[in-house]
């Protein structure tokens, strides 16, 4: 039996509506044992026993905008320069 995996992801939520369509398709899908949806983060967290890419591309059915979470917060390397000048 595959292992237990929490999979972030950010995903483009606009109204109510789109948090049923999200909730629909991961309702549906077979191996995940709980989701929360924070919708004014666009955050949607799901625990399951699936890959982290079956996950996403479930939730891209939607038709929403959908990225893994930790992807989205590594893009801006720029923030990192600054720590280095601060321990030298």
């Amino acid at each position: 039996m595959a292992s237990q995996t929490t999979t972030v992801l950010k995903v483009g939520m606009s109204c109510q509506g789109c948090v049923g369509a999200v909730k629909r398709v991961l309702g549906k899908l077979e191996g995940v044992e709980s989701y929360d949806i924070d919708f004014d983060a666009q955050k949607v967290t799901v625990k399951s026993n699936l890959p982290p890419e079956t996950v996403l591309q479930t939730v891209s059915k939607t038709g929403k905008k959908t990225a893994y979470w930790e992807a989205e917060a590594s893009a801006e390397p720029e923030a990192k320069p600054a720590e280095t000048v601060a321990a030298a």
